[in-house]
Formats: C-alpha cells, structure tokens, sequence
C-alpha cells in the first residue's frame, strides 16, 4: 500500500475529526481578522540601510516629515469679489483651530516684511487688516499680492492664470495614523463640499496625506470588490463545465474557508493590507478553484468507470492527492522567491501567499472528499459533462496538431521567441507614484490640475550640510543654494523651488521699501547691514524654521515634482548632481537629494533588479523539483521550456503595449510562472503513468496523457483565464494590467503545455525513450501498476 492510499484511509475514517479541526481552526483564524489594518504610509520597497532611506530617515530627522502638506486650489474669476474672496479666507481659517492641523498659510496670512528704519529691523504686517467689502479693495489686494511679492509666487498664487492656492499643514504625529483618515473623511472634505455648494466654486484638493487616504479607502474598496468577482466568475465558469449545483457549491465552500484563512492569517501575522497583499484573497480563490477540478473530476471519471463511491473517493486522493500537492508546491514556490528580497513589501507578500496556497490545497483534499462520502452518488446528468462533444473536438484537434504540425508548432514557437525579445527591448520602466492610481478619479484629476498649476504636488527636497554652525547664512552659500535654483527652475518637470535664499532675497526687497526690483540675493556690500536687520528680528525666525534648522548648519531646498517615470528622473538628477559637484565641494559640504517620490522611483529600480533574482530563483526551484520528480535531466529542459515561452510573450506584449515594469506588474511573471508549471506536473505526471501501462513506448503514452489530461487543463486554464480576468474590474492601472497580462499568460502556457510539451516529448523519444534514463521518481505520482490494471 503506497503513501497516498494511507493518507486516503486516514481522511476517510476521520472525517467527523477533520470537519470540526478545520472548523476550530476557521473560528480561531476568523478572530484574527479584526487585527487587520490598512496601510496609511507608502510602500517603502527598499531595504532599511539602503543608501536613499538612510539619506531620506536623516533629513526627516533634521526638518520632519515633508509629506504633510495638503493643498486646496481654486481657479475661478468671480473668487476676486468681496463675498467669494472673504469666504474663500473663512475656510482656511475653519481649519486653523482644528487639533490636527499645525498651521495653514494662505491669502488670509499673508504678512508683508517691512524694514523698520528706528529699530533697525523686519517686521511682518499684514497685507491687509480688515476684510475687503467692495470689487476694488479686492483687486487693489490682487494688485499688492501678484505684483509686488513674488516671495509668495507659486506658494499661495499663479500670477499668469490667477489661480489661488491654500496650503494646511497637518501634525506630523498624526501623518501616518487613523487620526489622518478621520480627519480627511470627517473634517475635510465635508467642510469643503459645504464651501462648495455655498459659493459655486470649485475646489481643488490633493497632497500626499490627502491622495494616499483616498487610495487606501479604494484598495479597502476593491477588496471586496475582488472577492465578490473572483467567487461570481469562477462559480458561472464552474458550473458551466460541470452543470452541478453540488459540485459548485462544495468549491465555493472550499474557497470561502480559504478566503476566511487568507484574511485571518494576515490578521495572525500583523501585517498592513497593501496594493498587494489586497490581492491574496481573490488570487486564492483563483488558485483554489483549479484544485477542485481535478478533484471532482477524477470523482465523476471513477464513479462513471464503476459506480463505488469508496473506492472512488480513496483513488481521488490517492491519484490526484500527489500531483495536486506537486502543483502546489511549485505554485507556492514560485511566490515564496520572494521571501528572498529585502523588500518588506515582497517579503510579506510572498509569505502571504504561499502560506495561503499550501493551506487551500490541504482545504480542497480534505473538505471535497469528505463532503462527497455524505452525499448519495452523482447522478448521470452530473457526469454528462465528461462526453461533451465540443471538449471532444478540442482534444481532438489538439492531438492531431500535435501528430501532423509538429514542425508549425516549433516554426510558431521561435517566431513568438524572436517577437518576444523584440517586445522585451521596448519595455519601460516606471517610479511613479501615481501613475497607478484611478484615471477617472476626482482625485487624480486635481493632482493633474496641480502640476499644471503649481509644477507638482510630489516634495523633491534637497538637503544641505555646511558642517558648521550658522553656516547657511553665509553669503556665499547662499549664492551656492541660488545657482540650484535657478538649475531647478530650468526643468518644465519640477515647481519653482522653495527655500532660505528666497526668504533672503524678500528681505532685500524689504529693505528697500518693498520695490519688487529688489527681489534678489544682496551684494557684499549690502550683506552685513541687511543682516543687521534680520539679527534684530523676530518676525524672520518664524519663517525661517520650515528652511534652515535650529543651528543654522543644516538648509533645505524644497520643489514639487510633476508625475514622472525613472528615466526623466535620471536626467533631473545627473544635472542637479553636476550642478551641486560644482558649486559644493565634498570637503565642505555635503548635499544629497531626497523625498518621498525620490525613494519610491529607486525602490522601483531595486525591486526590478530582484525580479530577475526571484524568478530566476523561482525556475531554478522548479527544475530542482522536476529533476527529484522524474529523475531525468532531459525532462528539466522538456518540462521548462513550454512554461518561459509563455513569460517571454508577456514581456514582449509588455513592451509592444506601452504597459511599464512597476511593483505592481512585477508580480505578473512569478504568479504566472508559478501556475503555469501546474499544468506541465499533470502532464507529466499522466505521461509517466502512461509510459508505465504502454511498455515504454513513448507515442502512444503521449497521446494517451493528452486526452487524459487536456480536459482538465482546458477548464482549469479557463478557470483561471476568468479568475484573473476579476482584476481588470480595479482602477488602479497596476492591477488592471497585472489581471491581464497573467490571463494571457496563462492561456498562452495552456497552449504551450498541449501542443509544445507533447510535441518536445516525441521529438526526443529517442533520448528519453528507456528506463535507465528515465529513472523511477523519487515520489510516487502516479498510482502502483496493480491498480492500473485493474481499471
């Protein structure tokens, strides 16, 4: 008696035990889920001593978190007349005393810097006292503001389109909390649709806190979103082929215990529901379903050969019980690679999911057979499925494809190679942030509104050490920090910056009466009296803590980047990074660029890099597997070959469609990969049983595995063309391609695993044609001869 047969005897004596251990199980896993979170910060895809997040942790441990801001933009004519311009002030001012807001500036706050010549110093005045009550008092402030201070151009206004900007500061405790979300859901956005509707105006919103809630609230969204499809579509596609109510009913049962495990182990294991975790439940589902085919379809091949119910159920498990379990392995390998990357995020994906594959495998073993020994026997329009004409004519058509176009199919095959390679060479690789996010969104429609009005809403900031104290103040660097400035503003990709020298060119301005002309670093000579005033004052201080820190050592230059891919990114750097060489010496100083969008664009660059060391990792893992399988080295390469054409299709389509290399496609060859091999161990495994019954004679057993075995990857591939298809309903842009691309992918190594497979396998008869090549498997995955002749 072989180990399978065992295993089928055990589960079969033990059912009650087995139902009421997974039922305890669910109960305790169940009450993990309210452990789950969403995530409130951005996906950090680089490791914690990576160079960028050493550089990016040091400058929000100088100057604090950046991504704070939320800004509120209006374009709008008829907001320069008294009762529009004074409500449009009121709403800043309704934020001001809120307990998550550290401060706003806006219009209302504008103060004027004025030298005052008695005391020898600035002070800040208000730009006006009392609120404005006529058209002219209006446009004599629009006047004052777009004309004579160009300190606040681009940071509270546009002056060539008149669009007014507002910005408000949340605390930076709060940033990344639930504190956020309820002030966003809560506060924000209802006070501001209430502005809206009052004065007919409207209002622009975006900045990372606000765009990062929005996008956590539509990944928390389309969770549900996902299950619901995944079940509905592979439910249809299910009973479509096997017309059972019984049988539908006992996968959904299967699937939903798995998604119950999914969300409960994510709760077990603490981890935040990211863009990608989102994606395990209903890619469990995807997964799961394919199990119950095999499943219930050798049931009904057996009760249909001869009608016993116990012994149909005991060969279930004991045929399809190893190459199920084989499948899965590869499956759950395949993402396991990612455990391998320092990638935080990958790493509890990869967990994740081959935790979760393992688990819905053991789930299917279990729960199909067991349930099925409580139910009478299928009935003979249950079984009806198995004789369906239409599959008849695909399997045939498959077989003599196989048989007479031997020769097209490996014409076909380097054709799509050479495409492939092509396609590869024109894929692009994307950093952005947003380009992801939900195209038809309000949100991302402000965010557009944003980077045309104001050059971006993503902080780019440049960090400046003079290694001495009260270094920043010195002339000459400030003259330094200006020529960065004026390489920033020569970049249509990049906001005008923001930063000391801006403060100091206002004070020039300032002392001479506020002349705009004067908007400028002084000279030598002017230097020592203008900081005169400047020591005497209190009025700068205030400002001048959001640029320079308490020491004077340390300055920041902030600008806001437009929604940029890795390339353009590249470019802005090499020149800023010449600018900065040049003008800073090492021995002096030390600056580097960083920012939020800097760090994701190079945690982009990294996770590609490791994409090509998880997959390889991944085929390397399968080989090993195929080689203790069938201990023959002829079939690695047999067995390989059919599974990375159909990636290297993909990474052609990906270039030939203008669809990017980011995190969120990058998971399309390793699950595609991973499944695909699935249909190569039922193949195989077939064949090898074949081979057994036919004498070693290879055409014959080839054949014999294709009908055997095409039925089943038909429907499951069908299965999982649909199942995945469930993503392209989601509107972030990352997802829609990564449910189409693995589609495809999948289809494409069905086909590739019924004529490419089969056809290898005949052309090499001659090298795998005897035993002592084609050893016996270390693992028994096929049945003992006995029971094969006995059927």
């Amino acid at each position: 008696m072989n180990f399978w047969t065992k295993v089928a005897g055990i589960i079969l004596r033990n059912r009650y035990l087995i139902l009421i251990t997974i039922a305890i199980i669910t109960g305790l896993l169940a009450s993990q889920m309210k452990y789950m979170k969403f995530s409130y910060t951005e996906a950090n895809l680089l490791p914690e001593n990576h160079e960028a997040n050493l550089e990016y942790n040091k400058f929000l441990k100088i100057f604090g978190e950046e991504g704070n801001l939320v800004i509120l933009g209006i374009k709008d004519s008829t907001v320069f007349t008294p009762k529009k311009f004074n409500a449009w002030n009121n709403l800043v001012r309704q934020f001001e005393d809120l307990e998550e807001i550290d401060f706003t500036l806006s219009i209302a706050d504008v103060k004027e810097l004025r030298a005052d010549r008695k005391k020898r110093k600035f002070v800040l005045e208000p730009l006006y006292e009392k609120d404005p009550t006529t058209t002219e008092e209006v446009l004599e402030i629009k006047k004052q503001l777009f004309e004579k201070l160009p300190f606040y151009d681009n940071l509270l206004f546009n002056k060539e389109t008149g669009t007014l900007q507002t910005a408000i500061y949340i605390k930076k405790d709060i940033i990344n909390t639930l504190a956020r979300r309820d002030f966003i859901f809560d506060k924000l956005i209802p006070t501001i649709e209430k502005f809206e509707k009052e004065n007919n105006l409207d209002v622009r919103i975006s900045g990372m806190p606000y765009i990062r809630t929005l996008n956590a609230q539509n990944i928390q969204d389309e969770i549900i979103l996902f299950v619901f499809g995944a079940l509905g579509i592979t439910a249809i596609i299910f009973f479509f082929f096997f017309r059972s109510f019984r049988a539908t009913f006992i996968t959904l049962l299967v699937v939903l215990v798995g998604v119950t495990w999914a969300f409960g182990f994510i709760g077990l294991f603490r981890y935040e529901i990211t863009v990608l975790s989102a994606l395990i439940p209903p890619l469990i589902i995807v997964i799961g379903v394919p199990n119950a085919v095999f499943l219930i379809n050798k049931y009904q091949q057996e009760i249909k050969k001869h009608g016993q119910q116990a012994k149909a159920l005991q060969r279930v498990i004991s045929k399809i019980g190893n190459a199920t379990l084989m499948t899965n392995i590869t499956t759950a390998s395949g993402f396991a690679t990612f455990v391998f990357v320092k990638s935080d995020l990958l790493r509890e994906f990869g967990i994740l999911a081959s935790v979760n594959i393992i688990s819905i495998f053991i789930l299917a073993l279990l729960i199909i057979p067991i349930i099925y020994s409580f139910m009478p026997l299928p009935k003979k329009k249950h079984l009806n499925h198995l004789e369906r004409k239409w599959i008849e004519n695909v399997v045939d058509w498959m077989e003599k494809t196989v048989k007479e176009q031997r020769i097209t199919i490996y014409i076909a095959s380097v054709v799509i190679i050479i495409l492939g390679i092509i396609g590869v060479y024109q894929i692009r690789v994307s950093g952005s942030l947003i380009e992801d996010m939900p195209k038809s969104m309000e949100f991302y429609k402000d965010i557009k509104f944003f980077e045309k009005e104001f050059g971006g809403i993503m902080p780019l900031e440049i960090l400046i050490d003079t290694k001495k104290e009260k270094g920043v103040m010195k002339l000459s660097t400030l003259k330094k920090m200006d020529k960065i400035n004026d390489a920033i503003e020569t970049f249509p990709e990049l906001s005008k910056p923001i930063s000391v020298v801006n403060l100091v060119k206002y004070s020039k301005q300032a002392y001479y009466l506020g002349n705009p002309k004067y908007y400028q670093l002084p000279t030598n000579q002017e230097q020592s009296y203008i900081f005169s005033y400047t020591k005497n004052s209190n009025s700068e201080t205030g400002m001048l803590k959001n640029f320079v820190d308490s020491t004077g050592r340390y300055a920041r230059i902030t600008t806001f980047m437009k929604d940029i891919g890795t390339d353009k990114m590249d470019v802005i750097q090499e020149r800023l990074k010449s600018v900065i060489d040049k003008e800073f010496p090492s021995d002096k100083y030390t600056v580097s660029v960083t920012g939020k969008a800097l760090v994701f664009i190079k945690g982009t660059n990294y996770l590609i890099k490791n994409l090509v060391f998880s997959l390889s990792l991944a085929i390397i893992l399968i080989a090993l597997f195929m080689a203790w399988m069938f201990r023959s080295p002829q079939m690695i390469l047999i067995s390989l070959l059919p599974n990375i054409l159909p990636l290297l299709i993909t990474a052609g389509l990906m270039g030939f469609l203008d669809i990017p290399i980011k995190p969120s496609t990058i998971l399309v060859f390793s699950i595609a990969f991973g499944i695909s091999v699935d249909d190569t161990i039922h193949f195989l495994a077939k064949y090898r049983q074949e081979l057994m019954a036919n004498n070693w004679k290879i055409k014959p057993s080839v054949y014999a595995a294709l009908r055997e075995t095409g039925v089943s990857m038909f429907y499951t591939s069908i299965v999982l063309f649909f199942g995945f298809l469930v993503f392209t309903l989601s509107s972030f842009g990352g997802t829609i391609a990564l449910g189409g691309l693995v589609s495809v992918t999948l289809l494409l190594a069905m086909v590739s695993n019924l004529l490419l497979l089969p056809s290898l396998l005949l052309t090499f008869e001659k090298k795998i044609a005897n035993k002592k090549d084609f050893k016996e498997p270390s693992i028994k995955i096929i049945p003992p001869k006995e029971e094969m002749n006995e059927e």
